[in-house]
């Protein structure tokens, strides 16, 4: 029979969990991803007008694996006017083997989140410059705060410039992280990417944010707000520029993400872009100089979910 574990049980055994291990799970996942270990189909998706808000239905199963794992995350916008956390959600483990359930995680969303924060601590693991001068961080919701955190296991920088529409909501940023980060608020993307070596793009945003222009040399972005065809936080000129493009899954990069915007467009072709499982395995598919400009695209892959809900069931059991 399955068991139920509800959003307290989950922060509770999260808490047994280091960010370490948590990033190694991600690495693991994308590694068996890449290496077609893992039975992942396309994403099921329901976007909705109004209010603006979209649904996400990601599922499959590692080869070899105990369970396979069904998604569903939601992530309506206007919810924090009613006093709702804009992510929902729930995770669904069954037996591989047999197909029985095995698990109803209830974490409205929360293991969604912090599967795509290891995600983006990874990316900056492999393709960060060796110095971070600072972090840029363009948004100031859930995952601006969380890419933070987790990037704190990857670089000991600590001087952050945020930009994000509201300035109220920035200033908030600001005071919440004020006693772990020296954070400057920035009047633009523009002014983010001036002075930062490492920025991650956070935002729903449908219209680029940051252009080729702004990026300085040895820069390294994590976009991760872009994840269905509509959105957008980067110009395509910027992925033309870059010397690296690393997609966390080349069949999602041509529905969706800033990949899918910049080949449309015609500023990249297919062949420019690495898959991110691919080059951690290969270091001649990494950085080899702080002077060359990386993006890793975050579209979010099911391998994460699956690879998150089952290390969160075992060590609840």
């Amino acid at each position: 029979m399955a068991i139920i574990i509800n959003k307290q049980q989950i922060d509770e055994t999260l808490a047994h969990i280091t960010t370490n291990e948590l990033v190694d799970y991600m690495e693991r996942a994308f590694i068996a991803y890449s290496n077609n270990q893992a039975v992942v189909p396309p994403v099921g998706e329901l976007i909705f007008d109004d209010p603006k808000g979209e649904a996400h239905i990601k599922y499959g199963y590692i080869k070899g694996g105990d369970s396979y794992c069904i998604k569903i995350a939601s992530g309506f916008y206007d919810n924090p006017k009613l006093g709702i956390a804009s992510s929902q959600g729930m995770m669904l483990l069954f037996n591989q083997k047999t197909g029985q359930p095995q698990a109803v995680l209830l974490d409205k969303g929360w293991l969604t989140d912090i599967r795509t924060a290891a995600a983006g601590a990874l990316a900056a693991k492999y393709f960060a410059p060796k110095e971070v001068k600072a972090i840029g961080i363009i948004g100031t919701g859930t995952q601006a705060k969380l890419q933070l955190q987790y990037l704190q296991e990857i670089t000991p920088c600590r001087t952050v410039w945020v930009w994000g529409r509201n300035l109220e909501n920035t200033q908030k940023y600001k005071a919440e992280l004020a006693g772990k980060f020296d954070v400057q608020i920035a009047q633009s993307p523009a002014e983010v990417a001036q002075y930062c070596n490492l920025i991650v793009t956070t935002t729903p945003s449908d219209v680029p944010l940051l252009h080729a222009d702004d990026i300085q040399a040895g820069t390294h972005i994590t976009a991760m707000g872009s994840d269905t065809a509509h959105k957008q936080e980067l110009d395509s000129g910027i992925l033309k520029k870059a010397d690296m493009v690393i997609s966390d899954s080349i069949p999602q990069s041509k529905s969706r993400g800033e990949i899918y915007r910049a080949t449309k467009a015609g500023a990249i072709s297919s062949d420019k872009i690495v898959e991110l499982g691919s080059a951690i395995q290969d270091v001649s598919l990494q950085r080899i100089n702080d002077d060359q400009i990386s993006v890793v695209d975050l579209t979010g892959v099911a391998v994460q979910d699956i690879m998150i809900a089952n290390a969160v069931y075992a060590k609840y059991k």
